[in-house]
Protein backbone atom coordinates (compact mmCIF):
# COMPACT_ATOMS: atom_id res chain seq x y z
CA UNK A 1 0.00 0.00 0.00
CA UNK A 2 1.16 3.30 -0.82
CA UNK A 3 1.84 5.88 1.71
CA UNK A 4 1.71 9.83 1.87
CA UNK A 5 4.92 11.14 2.93
CA UNK A 6 4.81 13.64 5.92
CA UNK A 7 4.63 17.05 5.27
CA UNK A 8 7.12 18.76 8.18
CA UNK A 9 6.30 22.33 8.49
CA UNK A 10 9.54 24.70 7.90
CA UNK A 11 10.46 27.74 10.19
CA UNK A 12 8.53 30.75 9.25
CA UNK A 13 9.64 33.59 11.46
CA UNK A 14 6.01 35.32 10.11
CA UNK A 15 3.92 32.48 11.60
CA UNK A 16 3.95 31.37 15.25
CA UNK A 17 3.74 27.92 14.71
CA UNK A 18 5.72 27.94 11.68
CA UNK A 19 3.07 27.30 8.88
CA UNK A 20 3.63 27.47 5.64
CA UNK A 21 1.30 28.60 3.18
CA UNK A 22 3.32 26.95 0.17
CA UNK A 23 0.34 24.25 -1.13
CA UNK A 24 -3.27 23.53 -0.48
CA UNK A 25 -4.05 19.71 1.24
CA UNK A 26 -6.09 17.58 -1.17
CA UNK A 27 -9.24 17.03 1.16
CA UNK A 28 -11.97 15.75 -0.34
CA UNK A 29 -15.75 16.54 1.01
CA UNK A 30 -18.25 14.39 2.95
CA UNK A 31 -21.82 15.82 2.62
CA UNK A 32 -24.57 13.88 4.78
CA UNK A 33 -27.12 11.32 4.24
CA UNK A 34 -28.67 10.97 0.64
CA UNK A 35 -26.51 13.58 -0.90
CA UNK A 36 -23.97 13.13 -3.43
CA UNK A 37 -20.12 13.08 -1.86
CA UNK A 38 -17.09 12.41 -3.58
CA UNK A 39 -16.00 9.80 -0.98
CA UNK A 40 -17.82 8.38 2.00
CA UNK A 41 -16.33 7.48 4.97
CA UNK A 42 -16.31 4.27 4.65
CA UNK A 43 -14.73 4.26 1.16
CA UNK A 44 -11.85 6.46 2.91
CA UNK A 45 -11.61 5.16 6.58
CA UNK A 46 -9.06 2.81 6.28
CA UNK A 47 -6.65 4.89 4.54
CA UNK A 48 -5.96 7.75 6.39
CA UNK A 49 -1.99 9.01 7.13
CA UNK A 50 -0.37 11.51 8.64
CA UNK A 51 -0.04 13.94 6.35
CA UNK A 52 1.00 17.55 8.30
CA UNK A 53 2.91 17.73 11.31
CA UNK A 54 2.52 21.47 13.43
CA UNK A 55 5.71 22.24 15.90
CA UNK A 56 5.61 25.13 18.59
CA UNK A 57 9.17 26.40 16.89
CA UNK A 58 8.57 29.89 18.95
CA UNK A 59 9.05 27.72 22.52
CA UNK A 60 12.54 28.93 23.22
CA UNK A 61 14.72 29.73 26.57
CA UNK A 62 14.73 26.56 27.35
CA UNK A 63 11.09 26.28 28.14
CA UNK A 64 9.00 22.96 26.82
CA UNK A 65 7.07 22.50 24.28
CA UNK A 66 2.99 23.03 25.53
CA UNK A 67 0.40 20.70 25.53
CA UNK A 68 -2.69 21.04 23.38
CA UNK A 69 -5.43 20.28 25.85
CA UNK A 70 -8.55 21.07 23.27
CA UNK A 71 -9.01 20.66 19.23
CA UNK A 72 -12.42 22.39 17.63
CA UNK A 73 -13.54 23.02 13.93
CA UNK A 74 -15.44 25.93 12.78
CA UNK A 75 -19.01 25.14 11.49
CA UNK A 76 -17.39 25.32 7.46
CA UNK A 77 -14.63 23.23 8.70
CA UNK A 78 -12.44 25.42 7.54
CA UNK A 79 -10.47 26.60 10.85
CA UNK A 80 -9.00 24.67 13.28
CA UNK A 81 -8.44 25.95 16.96
CA UNK A 82 -6.03 24.62 19.75
CA UNK A 83 -6.28 25.85 23.20
CA UNK A 84 -3.05 25.12 24.55
CA UNK A 85 -0.88 24.98 28.15
CA UNK A 86 1.15 27.80 27.57
CA UNK A 87 -2.27 30.18 27.69
CA UNK A 88 -2.18 30.08 23.91
CA UNK A 89 -4.81 30.45 21.01
CA UNK A 90 -3.78 28.47 17.84
CA UNK A 91 -5.76 28.64 14.89
CA UNK A 92 -5.14 26.81 11.47
CA UNK A 93 -6.39 27.26 7.53
CA UNK A 94 -7.56 23.55 6.97
CA UNK A 95 -7.76 23.43 3.00
CA UNK A 96 -4.42 25.02 3.28
CA UNK A 97 -2.61 23.08 5.77
CA UNK A 98 -1.00 26.32 7.36
CA UNK A 99 -0.60 28.46 10.49
CA UNK A 100 -3.21 31.27 10.75
CA UNK A 101 -2.95 33.13 14.21
CA UNK A 102 -1.61 32.93 17.56
CA UNK A 103 -4.19 34.46 20.28
CA UNK A 104 -2.97 34.87 23.87
CA UNK A 105 -4.85 34.71 27.01
CA UNK A 106 -2.16 34.93 30.07
CA UNK A 107 -3.80 36.85 31.92
CA UNK A 108 -6.90 34.45 32.42
CA UNK A 109 -5.75 31.18 30.86
CA UNK A 110 -7.45 29.24 28.62
CA UNK A 111 -8.87 25.84 28.01
CA UNK A 112 -11.60 24.36 25.77
CA UNK A 113 -11.63 27.12 23.44
CA UNK A 114 -14.96 26.29 20.81
CA UNK A 115 -16.02 28.39 17.56
CA UNK A 116 -19.50 29.69 18.35
CA UNK A 117 -21.42 29.94 14.80
CA UNK A 118 -19.88 32.96 13.57
CA UNK A 119 -16.25 31.76 12.21
CA UNK A 120 -14.44 34.80 13.97
CA UNK A 121 -16.17 34.47 17.51
CA UNK A 122 -14.82 32.23 20.14
CA UNK A 123 -15.60 31.17 23.80
CA UNK A 124 -13.13 29.40 26.12
CA UNK A 125 -12.59 28.93 30.06
CA UNK A 126 -10.51 30.43 32.39
CA UNK A 127 -7.76 29.11 34.04
CA UNK A 128 -6.31 31.61 36.42
CA UNK A 129 -7.95 34.50 38.04
CA UNK A 130 -10.99 33.45 38.23
CA UNK A 131 -13.73 30.94 36.65
CA UNK A 132 -15.93 33.09 33.90
CA UNK A 133 -16.04 32.00 30.58
CA UNK A 134 -14.81 34.50 28.05
CA UNK A 135 -15.98 35.30 24.56
CA UNK A 136 -13.44 36.40 21.90
CA UNK A 137 -13.56 38.26 18.23
CA UNK A 138 -10.58 36.68 16.70
CA UNK A 139 -9.48 39.07 14.15
CA UNK A 140 -8.80 41.87 16.68
CA UNK A 141 -8.48 39.36 20.14
CA UNK A 142 -11.07 41.85 21.70
CA UNK A 143 -13.54 40.54 24.45
CA UNK A 144 -17.06 40.98 23.66
CA UNK A 145 -18.16 39.53 27.17
CA UNK A 146 -17.45 37.64 29.98
CA UNK A 147 -20.25 34.57 31.39
CA UNK A 148 -19.68 34.59 35.27
CA UNK A 149 -21.48 32.52 37.61
CA UNK A 150 -19.15 29.28 38.68
CA UNK A 151 -17.08 29.09 41.26
CA UNK A 152 -15.15 26.23 40.45
CA UNK A 153 -12.67 25.23 37.23
CA UNK A 154 -14.99 25.06 34.26
CA UNK A 155 -14.78 21.05 32.91
CA UNK A 156 -16.56 20.95 29.70
CA UNK A 157 -18.50 23.71 27.21
CA UNK A 158 -20.92 22.48 24.29
CA UNK A 159 -22.24 24.45 21.18
CA UNK A 160 -25.81 24.15 20.04
CA UNK A 161 -25.52 22.89 16.82
CA UNK A 162 -27.91 25.40 15.54
CA UNK A 163 -27.51 28.57 17.48
CA UNK A 164 -25.35 30.19 20.11
CA UNK A 165 -27.08 28.50 23.17
CA UNK A 166 -24.29 26.74 24.77
CA UNK A 167 -23.50 24.76 27.98
CA UNK A 168 -20.64 24.72 30.76
CA UNK A 169 -20.24 22.28 33.00
CA UNK A 170 -18.34 22.94 36.33
CA UNK A 171 -16.27 21.72 39.87
CA UNK A 172 -18.97 23.10 41.85
CA UNK A 173 -21.34 20.78 41.00
CA UNK A 174 -23.74 22.95 38.19
CA UNK A 175 -24.64 22.88 34.69
CA UNK A 176 -25.02 26.43 33.15
CA UNK A 177 -27.24 27.25 30.51
CA UNK A 178 -26.15 30.67 28.25
CA UNK A 179 -26.57 32.61 25.09
CA UNK A 180 -23.79 34.45 23.85
CA UNK A 181 -25.84 37.24 23.02
CA UNK A 182 -26.03 37.98 27.01
CA UNK A 183 -23.60 37.92 29.87
CA UNK A 184 -26.71 36.37 32.26
CA UNK A 185 -27.24 33.00 32.16
CA UNK A 186 -30.17 31.55 30.95
CA UNK A 187 -30.81 28.20 33.84
CA UNK A 188 -28.76 26.11 35.93
CA UNK A 189 -29.14 22.85 37.09
CA UNK A 190 -27.28 21.74 40.31
CA UNK A 191 -25.88 18.09 39.66
CA UNK A 192 -23.60 15.80 41.64
CA UNK A 193 -20.51 16.32 39.24
CA UNK A 194 -21.88 17.25 36.30
CA UNK A 195 -19.12 16.95 34.33
CA UNK A 196 -19.61 16.47 30.92
CA UNK A 197 -22.82 17.64 28.90
CA UNK A 198 -23.49 17.73 24.69
CA UNK A 199 -26.10 18.62 22.42
CA UNK A 200 -28.12 15.96 20.05
CA UNK A 201 -27.66 16.86 16.54
CA UNK A 202 -31.29 18.29 16.58
CA UNK A 203 -30.46 20.96 19.70
CA UNK A 204 -33.89 19.70 21.49
CA UNK A 205 -32.25 17.38 23.94
CA UNK A 206 -28.58 17.67 25.95
CA UNK A 207 -27.19 15.27 27.86
CA UNK A 208 -25.06 15.79 31.05
CA UNK A 209 -22.79 13.05 32.56
CA UNK A 210 -22.07 12.33 36.08
CA UNK A 211 -19.10 10.16 36.84
CA UNK A 212 -19.61 9.96 40.69
CA UNK A 213 -22.97 8.92 40.12
CA UNK A 214 -22.25 6.64 37.52
CA UNK A 215 -25.04 8.00 35.34
CA UNK A 216 -26.19 10.48 31.96
CA UNK A 217 -28.88 12.75 31.66
CA UNK A 218 -31.08 13.41 29.45
CA UNK A 219 -32.96 16.91 29.02
CA UNK A 220 -35.70 18.58 27.19
CA UNK A 221 -33.66 22.09 26.53
CA UNK A 222 -37.08 23.73 26.30
CA UNK A 223 -37.75 22.42 29.76
CA UNK A 224 -34.76 21.97 31.20
CA UNK A 225 -35.73 22.99 34.45
CA UNK A 226 -37.66 19.82 34.70
CA UNK A 227 -36.85 16.47 35.45
CA UNK A 228 -34.67 14.23 32.55
CA UNK A 229 -36.78 12.33 30.80
CA UNK A 230 -34.17 10.03 30.61
CA UNK A 231 -31.59 8.30 32.90
CA UNK A 232 -28.84 5.99 31.70
CA UNK A 233 -27.11 3.89 34.78
CA UNK A 234 -24.18 3.59 33.48
CA UNK A 235 -22.99 1.22 35.97
CA UNK A 236 -26.26 -1.52 35.67
CA UNK A 237 -25.54 -0.90 31.66
CA UNK A 238 -21.97 -1.53 31.29
CA UNK A 239 -20.52 -3.42 34.55
CA UNK A 240 -20.44 -6.77 32.93
CA UNK A 241 -17.73 -5.45 30.53
CA UNK A 242 -15.68 -3.11 32.23
CA UNK A 243 -16.14 -2.89 36.28
CA UNK A 244 -12.66 0.32 36.74
CA UNK A 245 -13.92 3.35 34.66
CA UNK A 246 -18.12 3.16 35.70
CA UNK A 247 -17.73 5.92 37.97
CA UNK A 248 -14.59 7.93 37.23
CA UNK A 249 -12.38 8.90 34.45
CA UNK A 250 -14.78 9.84 32.25
CA UNK A 251 -12.95 12.26 29.03
CA UNK A 252 -15.76 12.84 26.32
CA UNK A 253 -19.56 12.75 25.81
CA UNK A 254 -21.08 13.10 22.20
CA UNK A 255 -23.93 12.49 20.15
CA UNK A 256 -23.70 11.16 16.97
CA UNK A 257 -24.80 12.76 13.50
CA UNK A 258 -27.16 10.40 13.31
CA UNK A 259 -28.55 10.84 16.76
CA UNK A 260 -28.78 7.27 17.16
CA UNK A 261 -25.54 6.74 19.55
CA UNK A 262 -23.65 8.20 22.30
CA UNK A 263 -20.23 7.83 22.73
CA UNK A 264 -19.16 8.06 26.51
CA UNK A 265 -15.16 8.41 26.44
CA UNK A 266 -13.27 6.66 29.59
CA UNK A 267 -9.09 7.00 30.51
CA UNK A 268 -9.42 3.39 31.19
CA UNK A 269 -8.99 0.96 28.72
CA UNK A 270 -12.31 1.43 26.30
CA UNK A 271 -14.60 3.64 25.59
CA UNK A 272 -18.36 3.27 25.97
CA UNK A 273 -21.07 3.36 23.14
CA UNK A 274 -24.87 3.60 24.09
CA UNK A 275 -28.08 3.73 22.79
CA UNK A 276 -29.58 6.95 22.81
CA UNK A 277 -32.33 5.71 23.31
CA UNK A 278 -32.30 3.05 26.12
CA UNK A 279 -28.76 3.62 27.28
CA UNK A 280 -28.06 0.06 26.88
CA UNK A 281 -24.36 -0.99 26.28
CA UNK A 282 -23.80 -1.09 22.17
CA UNK A 283 -20.82 -1.52 21.99
CA UNK A 284 -17.49 -1.52 24.52
CA UNK A 285 -14.61 0.20 22.33
CA UNK A 286 -11.42 -1.44 23.17
CA UNK A 287 -7.82 0.20 22.95
CA UNK A 288 -4.87 -1.38 21.76
CA UNK A 289 -2.27 0.05 23.86
CA UNK A 290 -4.45 0.77 27.22
CA UNK A 291 -5.49 4.30 28.44
CA UNK A 292 -4.81 7.54 28.31
CA UNK A 293 -2.82 9.59 30.62
CA UNK A 294 -4.63 12.67 30.46
CA UNK A 295 -6.73 13.58 33.39
CA UNK A 296 -10.38 12.98 32.91
CA UNK A 297 -13.04 16.18 33.33
CA UNK A 298 -13.66 17.30 37.16
CA UNK A 299 -10.16 14.97 37.79
CA UNK A 300 -7.63 17.06 40.01
CA UNK A 301 -4.08 17.72 39.79
CA UNK A 302 -1.27 15.50 41.18
CA UNK A 303 1.43 18.03 42.75
CA UNK A 304 5.16 16.82 41.65
CA UNK A 305 8.07 18.58 41.32
CA UNK A 306 8.67 18.18 37.29
CA UNK A 307 6.30 20.68 36.29
CA UNK A 308 3.59 20.41 33.74
CA UNK A 309 3.56 16.85 32.22
CA UNK A 310 0.95 14.81 30.64
CA UNK A 311 -0.76 13.08 33.55
CA UNK A 312 -1.42 16.32 34.82
CA UNK A 313 -2.67 17.91 31.57
CA UNK A 314 -6.52 18.18 30.91
CA UNK A 315 -8.00 17.36 27.36
CA UNK A 316 -11.01 17.44 25.22
CA UNK A 317 -11.09 13.59 24.37
CA UNK A 318 -8.98 11.09 22.59
CA UNK A 319 -12.21 9.74 21.04
CA UNK A 320 -14.90 10.76 18.28
CA UNK A 321 -17.67 9.64 16.14
CA UNK A 322 -17.10 10.13 12.18
CA UNK A 323 -19.77 12.64 10.58
CA UNK A 324 -21.61 9.43 9.63
CA UNK A 325 -21.47 7.88 13.30
CA UNK A 326 -21.03 4.58 11.95
CA UNK A 327 -16.81 5.08 13.16
CA UNK A 328 -15.12 6.11 15.91
CA UNK A 329 -11.60 7.14 15.57
CA UNK A 330 -9.47 7.12 18.72
CA UNK A 331 -6.06 8.20 19.64
CA UNK A 332 -3.53 5.80 21.07
CA UNK A 333 0.26 6.08 22.63
CA UNK A 334 1.55 6.19 18.52
CA UNK A 335 -1.16 7.23 16.36
CA UNK A 336 -4.90 6.85 15.98
CA UNK A 337 -7.33 3.80 15.42
CA UNK A 338 -10.75 3.52 13.75
CA UNK A 339 -13.41 1.41 15.12
CA UNK A 340 -16.56 0.08 13.21
CA UNK A 341 -19.27 -0.17 15.02
CA UNK A 342 -21.60 -2.13 12.84
CA UNK A 343 -19.37 -4.10 13.80
CA UNK A 344 -21.14 -5.39 17.06
CA UNK A 345 -23.69 -7.93 17.17
CA UNK A 346 -24.91 -9.09 20.69
CA UNK A 347 -22.96 -11.71 20.46
CA UNK A 348 -19.89 -9.29 20.02
CA UNK A 349 -20.29 -6.00 22.49
CA UNK A 350 -16.00 -5.76 22.81
CA UNK A 351 -15.02 -4.35 19.67
CA UNK A 352 -11.71 -4.06 18.88
CA UNK A 353 -10.04 -1.69 16.32
CA UNK A 354 -11.00 -2.14 12.50
CA UNK A 355 -8.05 -0.05 11.83
CA UNK A 356 -4.86 1.04 13.38
CA UNK A 357 -3.22 4.42 11.58
CA UNK A 358 -0.11 4.66 12.65
CA UNK A 359 2.66 7.56 14.05
CA UNK A 360 5.06 7.77 16.19
CA UNK A 361 2.93 10.38 18.00
CA UNK A 362 0.71 9.99 20.86
CA UNK A 363 -2.79 11.48 19.86
CA UNK A 364 -3.73 12.44 23.37
CA UNK A 365 -6.71 14.47 21.72
CA UNK A 366 -8.44 13.57 19.08
CA UNK A 367 -10.94 15.68 16.59
CA UNK A 368 -13.43 14.79 13.23
CA UNK A 369 -13.60 18.17 10.77
CA UNK A 370 -17.41 18.08 10.18
CA UNK A 371 -17.22 18.93 6.25
CA UNK A 372 -14.59 17.10 4.75
CA UNK A 373 -12.58 13.80 5.18
CA UNK A 374 -9.70 15.13 7.52
CA UNK A 375 -9.22 14.61 11.31
CA UNK A 376 -6.40 15.99 13.65
CA UNK A 377 -4.49 14.24 16.34
CA UNK A 378 -2.31 16.62 19.18
CA UNK A 379 -0.46 15.63 22.19
CA UNK A 380 2.43 18.03 22.16
CA UNK A 381 2.30 17.86 18.31
CA UNK A 382 -0.50 18.80 16.26
CA UNK A 383 -0.69 16.19 13.54
CA UNK A 384 -3.20 16.68 10.41
CA UNK A 385 -4.57 13.30 8.64
CA UNK A 386 -5.96 12.84 5.35
CA UNK A 387 -6.75 9.86 3.21
CA UNK A 388 -4.51 8.64 0.89
CA UNK A 389 -5.48 8.72 -2.75
CA UNK A 390 -3.00 5.82 -3.72
CA UNK A 391 -4.31 3.57 -1.44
Amino acid sequence: MASTPMDLDVPDNSSPANGTPSTSLNITRTLGSGLPSTSSVTDVASTYRATKLFKREDIKDGRPQPYILSLDYDDPGELLMTSESDETIQIYKVREGRHDKQLLSKKYGVKFAKFTHNSSSIIYASTKQNDAIRYLTTHDNAFIRYFEGHQAPVTCLAMHPGNDDFISCSKDNTVRLWNAGTKNETGALYLNTPHLAAFDPSGQVFAVASPSSGMVLLYDHRNFEKAPFAEFDIVEACSSIDTNKLMEGWTKLEFANDGRSILLGTKGEGHFLLDSFNGSLKAYLRKPDGGSNRLAAGEDYTLNGDGPSGSNIEGGGDCCFSQDGRYVFGGTKKGAVVWDTLGNTPEKIILDPAYTLEDERPAAVVAMNPRFNFFATADQDLVFWLPDPHA
